[in-house]
């Protein structure tokens, strides 16, 4: 029985995370993917979504939140970034590089709500939303970790996982992408 809540509880852990694959934005097309919701004049580039409003002032750097993430959780915070990757299925998150060596944090949106292209690679990020902290047990950090390389097409070694991990993730309400910081 406690197998049936885990596995649940994993379930709904990862279609938070990853791509919601229902039928409401339909397929991915180079159309979509090439149009944000509007441009930014002020910072350059464009924007997607309700945009960032929280000044610059307000910026968060993202070593900072992921060093004592629990002090920003829930609340909606600003952090700035070069973008590491992108959703290859829908454009419905994107990874955001942190100033220390494998520190980053990933940038999750509804699908359809906002599609980062995926010529965003390699550019500059800024964006706005709330933080989510999720504790995983040991069972729970190895399917989502599996669940992780799969959609990074990447290989997975159960044994790698030997402690469980924090899920550390922005529930984006707004961003802007420009060419460079």
């Amino acid at each position: 029985m406690s197998r049936i809540r885990l596995s649940a509880f994993a379930l709904t852990l990862l279609a938070a995370a990853a791509c919601d694959k229902g039928p409401k934005t339909g397929p991915r097309t180079a159309e979509m993917a090439a149009k944000p919701a509007a441009t930014a004049a002020a910072t350059g580039g464009d924007t997607f979504g309700a945009g960032v409003t929280l000044a610059a002032t307000d910026n968060l750097s993202i070593d900072k939140l992921l060093a004592d993430p629990n002090a920003y959780k829930g609340k909606t915070v600003r952090v700035e970034g070069m973008i590491l990757d992108v959703c290859p299925r829908r454009g419905c998150w994107m990874e955001l590089a942190g100033e220390q060596a494998g520190k980053k944090l990933k940038f999750k949106v509804t699908d359809g709500e906002m599609v980062f292209p995926m010529d965003a690679k390699g550019k500059w990020a800024v964006a706005q939303g709330e933080v989510s902290v999720r504790e995983l047990s040991l069972e729970q950090s190895r399917e989502y970790t599996e669940y992780q390389c799969k959609e990074t097409n990447t290989p997975y070694d159960p044994a790698s996982v030997t402690k469980p991990i924090q899920v550390v993730m922005l529930a984006g309400t707004g961003a802007t992408i420009r060419d460079h910081k």
